[in-house]
Formats: structure tokens, sequence, C-alpha cells
């Protein structure tokens, strides 16, 4: 049913191509909305190295597919060209995280820096008030409070509540999520009772979407050049060598260049994890094993709540330290020189500097900081 009577029934809905954004705009359609299907146009890295040819979360093929439904459904489409935009959102950021030896997780400043400012921008100019996307999360107006709340999806599996976390109240007043209450099967299970059987073939969108995992080293080679440094383990032994730190991230295991003799006897057959980065050595430290991963306290910075409101009191907390990671017992504490810290009741692995730590109140999403 619709729940926001109070607007226009026009709604923009961003379009992927893929089976989710599909079926929110079918039953979008149904439930007695105005819809105008928008795909965000979104730039590629132009090298023969990177095997992806077109941007993966906006193909022609998946804009074709997009089309092809709204012709069917009789609905407005539009592809609107965001490439200036995400290469200065996106990539930048991308970049200047790397810099900092950080790993960025380019879906989340995306989502909020991006795709909803270009909806919801979009949204103004066809006198629509409401966006819409395939995402699995709530929005909830809280009459108590008079905010607007991000709610976990009622699939717990397919959640993506952490990649929306960096939203805030203009916006999500502006956002409806149609697939907030179903799960993964049951909307595949709609997409085939509409006929729509190339969903089956059609891969889902992973990794960073402007260029291929095979390619990422050569782009981050062309973007901060090479800068060769020591893989030692934490006594220091020399295992190998490294052609920069910006290349690996915190609990890495395959990738690590090590080799010779020297790592053969160190290494006895176990593999290695990236434990920590001394950047001021340019030295590379692995850890065979997994325990010198744990952590319990975490220090955050820009940190954000979709209320709006900074906690002055420490929080019981859910957390989570990267995407589709169990949630884990946690105190949050209110922030001290611009920087908090999270406690949690039991040791995380591999806490990565530059991902965002996301944390809840039973189903509710408070909010995120950037893990330093």
């Amino acid at each position: 049913m619709i729940t926001k009577t109070s607007k226009s029934k026009k709604i923009i809905v961003g379009l992927s191509g893929g089976v989710d954004s599909t079926v929110a705009l079918i039953l979008l359609k149904q439930q007695g909305w105005e819809p105008i299907g928008v795909t965000l146009k979104l730039p590629v890295w132009e090298n023969p190295k990177n095997i992806c040819r077109e941007n993966i979360c906006c193909t022609k093929e998946s804009s074709q597919i997009a089309k092809s439904v709204c012709k069917k459904l009789g609905i407005p489409y539009f592809i609107i060209d965001a490439r200036k935009e995400f290469e200065k959102e996106v990539i930048e950021y991308f970049i200047k995280e790397l810099q900092k030896y950080h790993t960025p997780n380019p879906c989340i400043v995306c989502n909020h820096k991006l795709k909803f400012k270009l909806l919801i921008a979009t949204a103004k100019k066809f006198n629509a008030f409401y966006v819409a996307t395939g995402h699995y999360a709530r929005v909830r107006f809280n009459k108590k409070t008079g905010l607007f709340e991000l709610i976990r999806g009622k699939d717990k599996i397919k959640d993506q509540s952490y990649s929306l976390s960096y939203l805030n109240q203009q916006q999500l007043a502006h956002i409806i999520l149609p697939l907030g209450n179903y799960h993964k099967q049951e909307v595949y299970q709609l997409a085939k009772r509409q006929g729509l059987k190339y969903f089956e073939k059609k891969k889902e969108s992973q990794n960073f979407c402007f260029v291929s995992n095979q390619a990422l080293p050569l782009f981050i080679t062309k973007s901060l050049g090479l800068k060769t440094g020591k893989i030692v383990d934490t006594k220091g032994k020399i295992l190998g060598y490294h052609q920069g730190l910006y290349f690996y991230t915190i609990g890495q295991r395959k990738g690590l260049g090590l080799k010779g003799p020297a790592f053969a006897k160190a290494s006895a057959g176990q593999p290695y994890y990236v434990k920590e980065f001394n950047v001021p050595k340019n030295l590379l430290v692995v850890t065979k094993n997994k325990k010198d991963l744990l952590e319990k306290e975490i220090r955050l910075t820009h940190y954000h709540f979709i209320s709006g409101k900074i906690p002055t009191q420490r929080l019981k907390v859910k957390a989570r330290i990267r995407y589709r990671q169990k949630l884990a017992l946690a105190t949050l504490y209110p922030p001290q020189n611009k920087k908090m810290k999270i406690i949690f009741d039991k040791p995380q692995l591999a806490v990565t500097p530059g991902q965002f730590c996301v944390f809840y109140q039973k189903e509710v999403c408070l909010g995120e900081g950037v893990i330093i």
C-alpha cells in the first residue's frame, strides 16, 4: 500500500537493469505510484587491461533491460550522465583514501554523495517528491521524535542498511524502499511471475564498478605510482618486497608477494596475513597468527548520525565493521577531540582503517564512523 500520500504520486525510480530495482519499479506501479525510470550513466576506467569495458552498474545491456521494462509498463525512462560527478565524488575519494593507506568503501560514499543526491535532484525537475531504489532496507518516520529512521531490511542476509548508513534526514525524507519487507527469494519469484527470465542468467554487480579486480593494481599504479618497501614478519624478518602499501588491506591473505627461501622457511606451509602498515619505515607487517588481527577498541573519525544528533552519553549498540558481517555487541562513547571510540564485547578480526563501522540499536541504523 502507498504509505506516503501527502505528496504527488510521481516517483523517480533508480534502475540498474537488475532484478531488485526492476521489481521495485513493478511493485510501485502496482501500488498506484506514477514511476519515472532513471539510470545514472557512470564512467569506467578506459584501459586495455581493464576487462570492464563499461561500468558494471550501468552497462548498455542493463540499460536496454531497464528501458524495455519501462516500455512494457508504459513508464517514462531516462538516462542521466553522471560521469563527471562520479569522478569528482567517488574516484577522487577512492584515490585520496589510498594515499592515506586506507581501504576505501566507494559504495557508501556513492550512495550519499552521488546516487541519492542526483535522484532527488532529478525528482525536483519532474515535480516529484520521492525517489526509490531496489535496496533491501526500510525507511520509517518516528512520530514521537519527528525524525526519519533507517531500518534494517527484513532479509537479514541481504540487508543493505550498512551501505545506506551515510544518508541524512533530508535524503531519507524523499526515499521509499519497496523491497525492505521482502526476502531475496521472494523478489526472484515476483520477477519470474512477471516473465523476467533473463534475470536467471544475469550476474549481480560486485566489487568496485569503475575497474575490474584484475586491473585494480594497474589503476592504483597509474594513479599513485610505486613505492617499494620490505615485507616483514612481527619480529622484523624480511619475507619479501612490496610495491606500495596502498596495494594491500588489513587481513589480506592472498597476493602478498611473499617468496624466496626466507619466506619458505618461515611459513612452513602456513598462510600469512597483513597485520599492519609501518608507514614511516614503509614496511608491510605480516603474521601467521590470526589472533594478531583481533582488536576490541576502535577509533572512529568523520562520524555521522542519521538523526543529526551526536550522543552525549555512552550507548549500548550492535555494530559491524564491514558489509554483511554479523552484528556484534559494543559500547559507543561520545566524541572527544572530533573522534569517537567504540569498544566491542568480543574482539573483532582485521579492523581496517578507511572502512566504515556502522552501529545499530535494535533494528534502527544509528549511523557510522570511519575507522582510523
